[in-house]
């Protein structure tokens, strides 16, 4: 298995729709790229820890390829815009790769560079990429939110369209 570390708002939308990708083992919700150790929900919410919002991914390399995972990363969120996504506002929210290997630091890079040069987006992609250093997985009660809690406000009006959107695209 392979891991990917990446962030783009909220992780409980990331989580529920990485986890209908083939070849995804596992995803948890974290915290990375900040300076505090251990951080709380609550210390990520209130932005000052440095973190961001992360899910951590295990997947197959053989079913689904690194470049492919990061082309899905890209068309599910607003990579354009700086530390936002819809109505989440914050550094923890930030557009953010966090590479594990020299291999997947070019193919972000690439991607990114790609993207760009396509002019997909009206504005340039803003999202970081990273070296991967230390992730904390987020409290149980964060974990696999949308499996969880269907019927929460959130997961009807953000999660539950673009699952319906990225089912098309699988």
């Amino acid at each position: 298995m392979a891991q990917a570390t990446i962030g783009g708002g909220c992780f409980w939308c990331l989580e529920g729709l990485f986890q209908t990708l083939p070849g995804v083992s596992t995803v948890v919700s974290g915290y990375a790229g900040g300076n505090t150790s251990n951080p709380s929900y609550k210390a990520i919410c209130q932005g000052n820890t440095g973190h961001a919002e992360v899910v951590q991914i295990s997947y197959d390399p053989h079913i689904l390829s690194y470049r492919q995972l990061l082309l899905f990363f890209f068309s599910i969120h607003d990579p354009t815009t700086l530390n936002r996504q819809g109505y989440d506002v914050g550094t923890q929210y930030r557009s953010i790769i966090f590479y594990h290997t020299d291999e997947q630091e070019h193919e972000a890079l690439a991607i990114i560079q790609e993207i760009d040069k396509s002019r997909h987006w009206n504005s340039s992609i803003v999202t970081t990429v990273e070296p991967f250093s230390v992730f904390y997985p987020a409290e149980k009660e964060h974990q696999n939110f949308y499996k969880n809690n269907p019927n929460h406000p959130y997961c009807q009006r953000i999660i539950k369209p673009k699952l319906e959107a990225v089912h098309t695209q699988i």
